[in-house]
């Protein structure tokens, strides 16, 4: 009996002696879409890994300042906002230019540890959608930003019982998602 394999485009015949083999087909062209892949997805995670690192550092230095327990914003953002608008359109570029085209900008609003947790959660809430309205404000779209309130889930600092730490810990930050 003789059984033929094919090996991307060549075809060779073996003979069996009397042995059955089962056909084996590699399909060199799937091999390669997938090494090519993942090189992508090396190219993709490595531009996203830097937009946001980018974000992060963009966010610390252009914090806006809330009025104490309020969504409203102190006075003096109005740069800082535009700096950080400018910071998500060279991100967009960035990982348009990576291939990576389905995502978000997630603003997270995070607070110090005084207080009720539901009352911070809540209070995050809102002044990350303020970041949020006024990014879109200054024309980033609506369908590519959302706001997210993390209350005192994730402080930077621990324990935050001084108020410089507890400064630290009201913040908002800016990251891809997916």
């Amino acid at each position: 009996m003789t059984k033929a394999i094919r090996v991307g485009l060549c075809l060779f015949t073996l003979g069996t002696m009397g042995v059955s083999l089962p056909a084996l087909a590699l399909d060199l062209g799937g091999l390669a879409k997938k090494a090519s892949g993942s090189a992508g997805n090396a190219a993709r995670d490595k531009a996203v890994k830097e937009v946001n690192a980018k974000l992060l550092a963009e966010g610390r230095k252009n914090q806006c300042s809330f009025k104490t327990d309020s969504d409203e914003l102190a006075p003096g953002c109005d740069k800082k906002l535009k700096n950080l608008t400018n910071a998500l359109v060279d991100a967009k570029k960035r990982l348009n230019v990576a291939g990576v085209t389905s995502f978000k900008f997630e603003v997270s609003g995070h607070t110090d540890s005084s207080g009720k947790p539901e009352h911070n959660k809540a209070l995050s809430a809102k002044r990350a959608a303020v970041i949020e309205r006024e990014l879109i404000a200054r024309g980033i779209a609506k369908s590519e930003i959302v706001a997210v309130g993390m209350g005192s889930e994730r402080p930077l600092v621990t324990p935050d019982n001084t108020e410089a730490k507890k400064a630290k810990n009201r913040r908002y930050e800016i990251q891809i998602r997916f």
